[in-house]
This record gives C-alpha cells, sequence and structure tokens, in this order.
C-alpha cells in the first residue's frame, strides 16, 4: 500500500469511528426530533437492566460502570442494573434537542457478579416461554454505553426478561476502529461457545441471535464456526442490524450458515453515514448499506428502512431510536412471523421490504 493510500485509509477509519461515535451527522439528511414522554412522579428511580455474559477483564474499580474494562479475559457474568432518574421534560428541551437520545437519560446503578451457571438459570427463568435472545454491540463500546444501548434496545423492542447481553471488550476509544475489529475477531469462539451453550439449554431452534453494526459481523462469523465445528446446533431467527461486514463475505458464508437458522434477517438503510465511511475503509460495500444485489442472498430477508425517518446524527441506530424497528423486531422474534406477515412491510423485490413509517 502506497504512503498516501495508507494516510487516507488511515483518515477514513478515523472518521468512521466519529461517524459510529455520533459525532458526524449524516450529510443532507433530516433529523426528526423524538422526545419521551413525560414521566409523572419524579423523584422516584426506576430501575431495570439487562443479565449479561463478558469476555472483558475486571478492573477493580468502585464506578459500576467500570466494572469492566476494555482488555481481553475469560468469560464473567451477572446482571447490569440501569437507573434512570425520571423527569419532567421542559418545553425548551423539546425545542433545544434536535432528536432524543433514549440512553442518555440511563445510568449504570449496579452491576452483580455471579457465576454464568446462575447466570443462565436465572435467565431460563425469566425468558419462561419467550423465545430468548442472545444479542451483542458493536464498535466503541465500552460497559457501561452498552449496558445503557442493550437496556434501550430490549425495551423498544418488547424483549425484558428474555434477551442476555454479551459484551466483547471494545475499547470505547472513537479512534480505535482497527483495535476493535481485532478483539472482535478474537471473540468469536466465545460468542459461537455462548450459542451452543443457549441452544443446549433452551432447546433446538428457540434461541434467536442479533448484532448491531460491528457485533453483527461477529454474530455471522460465529454461526459459521459452529458450522464449521459440524455442530447439531439449531438456531431460531438471526437478526444483522446496520451490519459493518463486506456485502460479499456473507454470500459466501450462506450455504454453511443456512441450515442451522430458522431465519435469517438483515436491516439496512440508505443514509447510514457510518457504513458509508466503512465501505471506504474497507473497499467494498456493506451489507447494512442499501443498494446491494440483496437478490443474490439466497434465504435472506432483507428490510430497507431508508423510509423511516432518520431519528439519530449518524442513522446508525435504528434499533434504538426507530419505534418502527422495535415492532418489527418484536413481531419477528416474539411472534416468528416472517417479512410477508407482518405489519408496515412492502415488498421491493423477491427477498425484500421496506418499512414504512407508522401513522
Amino acid at each position: 500500500m502506497s504512503g498516501a493510500r495508507g494516510r487516507a485509509r488511515t483518515a477514513v477509519g478515523r472518521l468512521l469511528g466519529l461517524a459510529l461515535a455520533g459525532g458526524l451527522a449524516v450529510p443532507g439528511a433530516q433529523v426528526q426530533a423524538q422526545v419521551a414522554a413525560p414521566i409523572v412522579a419524579p423523584g422516584i428511580p426506576l430501575v431495570r437492566g439487562v443479565p449479561f455474559l463478558t469476555n472483558r477483564n475486571e478492573t477493580g474499580l468502585p464506578n459500576p460502570g467500570e466494572t469492566y474494562g476494555d482488555e481481553r479475559n475469560g468469560i464473567s457474568a451477572g446482571w447490569c442494573d440501569i437507573t434512570e432518574r425520571p423527569l419532567r421534560l421542559l418545553e425548551k428541551v423539546r425545542e433545544a434537542a434536535p432528536f432524543y437520545i433514549p440512553e442518555e437519560l440511563l445510568r449504570v446503578g449496579d452491576v452483580r457478579k455471579a457465576p454464568a451457571e446462575a447466570v443462565l438459570e436465572a435467565f431460563e427463568e425469566s425468558a419462561g416461554d419467550a423465545p430468548p435472545l442472545l444479542y451483542t454491540h458493536g464498535f466503541y463500546i465500552n460497559f457501561e454505553k452498552g449496558c445503557r444501548r442493550a437496556t434501550a434496545f430490549q425495551e423498544n423492542a418488547a424483549l425484558e426478561g428474555q434477551m442476555l447481553w454479551f459484551s466483547w471488550p471494545s475499547d470505547g476509544g472513537v479512534l480505535n476502529y482497527t483495535h476493535d475489529e481485532a478483539d472482535l475477531y478474537w471473540s468469536v469462539h466465545d460468542l459461537a461457545d455462548a450459542i451452543e451453550v443457549l441452544a443446549a439449554q433452551f432447546g433446538p431452534g428457540r434461541v434467536n441471535v442479533a448484532g448491531h453494526s460491528l457485533g453483527a459481523r461477529g454474530m455471522a462469523l460465529a454461526l459459521y464456526e459452529l458450522a464449521g465445528r459440524q455442530s447439531e446446533v439449531q438456531v431460531g431467527q438471526v437478526a444483522l442490524l446496520a451490519p459493518d461486514m463486506d456485502f460479499d463475505l456473507l454470500r459466501r458464508m450462506l450455504p454453511r450458515i443456512r441450515p442451522m437458522v430458522a431465519g435469517l434477517t438483515v436491516y439496512v438503510a440508505e443514509r447510514d453515514w457510518p457504513l458509508a465511511l466503512s465501505a471506504q475503509l474497507h473497499g467494498y460495500p456493506r451489507l447494512g448499506e442499501a443498494g446491494n444485489p440483496v437478490e443474490l442472498l439466497d434465504g435472506v430477508e432483507v428490510i430497507d428502512l431508508s423510509a423511516l425517518p432518520v431519528r439519530s446524527s449518524s442513522g446508525h441506530l435504528y434499533h434504538i431510536y426507530n419505534r418502527e424497528v422495535g415492532t418489527d423486531l418484536n413481531q419477528l422474534f416474539n411472534e416468528g412471523l416472517r417479512a410477508d406477515e407482518r405489519r408496515n412491510l412492502t415488498p421491493l423485490g423477491p427477498n425484500s421490504w421496506t418499512l414504512q413509517p407508522e401513522n
């Protein structure tokens, strides 16, 4: 690689980091306001959160949000308790904020560590008859931010009590994209193990999996690794949300992945600025970008979100910001409905649909 080309790739990598951090707006996009409804009875903290598995290091720091760091380690488990201080939203805040960030009202109140066996046993009890979901995050997510976003995601998709969050050792550093890629690849083996353990615990075809951005790449690679192990694992629904991975790579992986999953859904959008930068960095289209020849993805259902209003500065966090996406994921995971059975989806092609805004 020439010096000039290398410097260009480095610059794009830094821009990608800023965009994924939410520091860059989507060029030309109109970000529509979305504010939370006022919460009555302020002063009484509301507590919720997620159970987790992580291969991050324990820091020994007193701040709950810093319980785990960005170094690689063996598997730990526990519960991340999230506290929200209810506030009456002032009209001035409504006018000043260009968009509402659900996660920003949340704080990590406590992290309760426990043996993985105890966490999985409690998770099975809380899920009950509902299908469990294993979810993992993307780039630039430290443990504290990951707790908040995982909580916001499960609430948007109505997955409370049935979602287990896997946190891999992302640096939480805006310029450390390639470092995070290395840690994601290192974590694929642990992700595959987690899927295998949950499938054995809950039964064939019951466990759903989802990954966002770089984490979607990790989930796809974990399934591919399970296929390479000649594992008999059968997974339920797989959702790749704004997947930051090579479009053609998934095409090559599909023949091994398809037989082990009940369904595979990819969510894409036009105005996903971080994925556009990632495509420049890697030199190939990202799977989560709209406009790819998705008809070549045999057996995959593709949901195009380009018709929805952009509710985040980057256009990359629609699984948290857009209620329509949460509703669609609820139908996918909790009801097991195919795209042609779900509400507000209009056909675009033989295996693609566009999600329409709610009226």
